[in-house]
């Protein structure tokens, strides 16, 4: 097919995500054909350097051997069927690799023995939503019916993610259509609600947090959180302690912890989940993006026992969680996941990260003396670079100028791809990317900022 009849058919037929379409009909489209390692090829025969990882789901890399070769084994076998009354072999061993694996990295609290499936990040949140409002029924305690979840929080587009969502640019729109939540603020540092500085402040925004669920709690279900880093949100990256005070706060006054670690998990924080990082372990898990690679839609939520054995009883105590998916443990999914988790065994891909991590630091501290950047943000291979317009007022550029959209245009010019966040710039290549190719990413990125600001 001809590069020009597939820009057609795409500008009459497709609705892009996040995406304002009048601007999308006015520009030409990338069209990416092929994908190997860390980079992508468009139509043009042109290559880019993935430096998101496409939108935070690759970590071993485009076209790895390992997962081709299990789908295709998987094919020949069974494509899909139900987990309703039925079970696949591949969703059993996954759920055993899952479980053991969390019950390794996470051992500070109750283990994550259960499993349930989904296909999007999205799901697992609303999966875990209604787990733990109906967790509370189950047992006996009623009134529970408010999460608690912080600005610039991100966990997804379905209504129920979204009444936990903080990003007034995505949710604002859709309040009337969602459930309860109180919003507690942000640990966002270099721009605090408080008016405050870290550390001096004490943490002062975990104090607001627990006079929040103080006040409340009788009716609250649970705190949701992304766990150490707020990606969608701006790369909001949390000091030291919060989350572990999180954890304390849930058990002085009785909460359920829901960890969004759809867009964490999986190594991107240099651990393999983002909540090892403070001991930390929550009662419910959510999982997607990084799990298959890629390869295909699949989602988790993992909780404990002590919830899962809430649900059980006699028919007529309708203590059933009635939720399920179509595609619920597709096989060619959990195959996928399974020979990815296999990769992070055999390459010991956590244990490479370390000098990427630290080459990403030497750089972006050199990129934080720019005068346009406001602020550099951290943690393991997950990067966020504020641009501002005035550096010592933390003034941002106005909108409509939409200066973080023309750094990545610019560097597009120069291989390397990447989406930013409004005027944030995210850099989240796959873990595998070498050294050399982490140091043309930086590269490109820091003169990008000059020739766009400057």
């Amino acid at each position: 097919m001809n590069k020009e009849t597939l820009i057609r058919w795409d500008k009459k037929h497709i609705w892009h995500p996040f995406t304002q379409m009048k601007l999308w009909f006015e520009e030409e489209p990338t069209i990416f054909i092929e994908g190997r390692d860390c980079f992508l090829k468009d139509m043009d025969g042109k290559w880019y350097l993935d430096g998101v990882s496409s939108l935070w789901v690759n970590i071993h890399g485009h076209k790895r051997a390992e997962i081709d070769e299990a789908i295709k084994a998987q094919l020949d076998k069974l494509a899909h069927s139900t987990l309703l009354g039925a079970c696949n072999e591949p969703s059993i061993v996954l759920a055993k690799k899952l479980s053991s694996l969390l019950c390794e990295k996470l051992p500070w609290g109750k283990p994550l023995t259960k499993i349930f499936y989904s296909d999007n990040g999205s799901t697992a949140v609303e999966i875990a939503l209604k787990m733990a409002y109906q967790y509370w029924i189950n047992i006996g305690i009623k009134g529970k019916d408010t999460f608690v979840s912080l600005k610039e929080g991100y966990h997804g587009d379905t209504i129920g993610a979204v009444s936990v969502g903080g990003v007034e640019l995505f949710h604002e729109i859709y309040k009337p259509l969602l459930n309860k939540a109180i919003q507690a603020p942000a640990p966002y540092c270099y721009r605090c609600e408080l008016k405050l500085n870290y550390p001096s402040c004490g943490l002062a925004c975990l104090k607001e947090m627990e006079q929040i669920i103080k006040k409340n709690q009788e009716k609250i279900i649970a705190i949701i959180v992304e766990p150490l880093v707020q990606c969608a949100g701006g790369i909001i990256v949390w000091p030291q302690g919060y989350l572990k005070g999180l954890r304390e706060i849930c058990n002085k006054y009785e909460v359920l912890l829901i960890a969004d670690e759809v867009a964490t998990g999986f190594g991107r924080t240099g651990k393999m989940f983002a909540c090892q990082h403070e001991e930390v372990t929550p009662d419910i898990l959510c999982l997607s993006k990084g799990i298959t690679n890629g390869y295909m839609p699949l989602a988790v939520t993992a909780t404990n026992d002590k919830i899962f054995n809430a649900f059980l009883g006699e028919l007529e105590e309708r203590k059933t969680f009635y939720h399920g998916h179509s595609y619920t443990g597709n096989p060619l999914a959990c195959a996928a996941a399974i020979a990815n988790l296999e990769i992070f065994e055999k390459d010991k891909t956590l244990e490479s990260l370390p000098p990427k991590i630290e080459l990403l630091k030497e750089a972006l501290s050199e990129i934080e003396k720019h005068p346009h950047v406001g602020d550099v943000r951290q943690k393991g291979m997950i990067v966020g670079i504020e641009i501002v317009k005035d550096k010592g007022t933390k003034e941002p550029f106005p909108w409509k100028e939409q200066t973080g959209w023309k750094v990545v245009k610019a560097a597009r010019k120069y291989g390397v791809w990447l989406r930013p966040l409004g005027d944030i710039i995210v850099l989240m290549p796959p873990l595998i990317i070498s050294e050399e190719n982490l140091e043309r990413l930086l590269h490109v990125i820091k003169n990008c900022i000059i020739e766009v600001t400057l």
